[in-house]
């Protein structure tokens, strides 16, 4: 399943809930809103470590190196019980095409950001942008730029007119999965509204902030990854 139609399942069966309590916002999104990459991480010569092993890991589909740094009590899905084996079936581990190849290397490969829940220790979080996601931004519309200079375009095609350019921006999004204007085109996009229109960026430039995110603890044995969720549970 890709990435971008498991949160469309997600907001589905929550935007009901919290429609009532989220405040309008403009159709454009807030204005000047960024979120700027961190990687509060990235000088621990052991998460760096740890991260690099674990991506080559997820390369070579080795399962074994991957359900052994697997918290016992690991969080999973909103409906999805605890633990390694609920992790594994979940995901489909022994399949090849398991989405967990495409999904936890895509959160790794963007910045970490420390998280302290209300109750355990403290957690590093990949991608950061679950953590550090505007509190007054409704996270189930919105999306937050990833890269500096996206190419912001008139129509979902690389051949298109290129409206503009953003960086690390926040952006009203009214659909996460739009095909290439090509048939023969690969590319997915994101429909965004950017000044009163619609626009459209490249789908790996831009993050929800309720798609999956890992979060890890580092313990005496290393580091083990304790939630593989999606939404803005914390």
């Amino acid at each position: 399943m890709k990435r971008h139609r498991m949160v469309s399942r997600l907001l589905a069966c929550l935007c009901l809930c919290v429609a009532v309590a989220m405040p309008a916002l403009a159709q454009d999104g807030p204005e000047q809103s960024k979120l700027v990459p961190v990687d509060e991480a990235a000088k621990d010569p052991s998460w760096v470590s740890f991260r690099n092993r674990l991506l080559a890991a997820l390369e070579k589909r080795d399962r074994k190196f991957v359900l052994g740094i697997v918290d016992r009590n690991i969080r999973n899905a909103l409906d999805v019980p605890r633990g390694v084996a609920e992790f594994r079936k979940y995901w489909d581990i022994d399949a090849d095409d398991s989405p967990l190849w495409r999904e936890l290397p895509a959160a790794l490969f963007l910045g970490s950001a420390w998280l302290k829940p209300e109750k355990g220790p403290r957690q590093l979080c990949s991608p950061y942008v679950a953590v550090k996601w505007p509190e007054d931004i409704d996270p189930f519309d919105h999306g937050a730029i990833t890269v500096k200079e996206a190419l912001v375009k008139a129509a979902p095609s690389s051949d298109a007119a290129t409206l503009a350019t953003l960086s690390y921006d926040i952006v009203a999004v009214t659909d996460w999965e739009v095909a290439d204007q090509a048939k023969e085109g690969k590319q997915k996009w994101v429909k965004i509204r950017f000044k009163g229109s619609d626009a459209y960026v490249p789908e790996e430039q831009i993050r929800s902030p309720i798609e999956h995110r890992a979060c890890f603890v580092k313990t005496e044995r290393g580091w083990r990854m304790t939630a593989f969720v999606i939404g803005q549970e914390k």
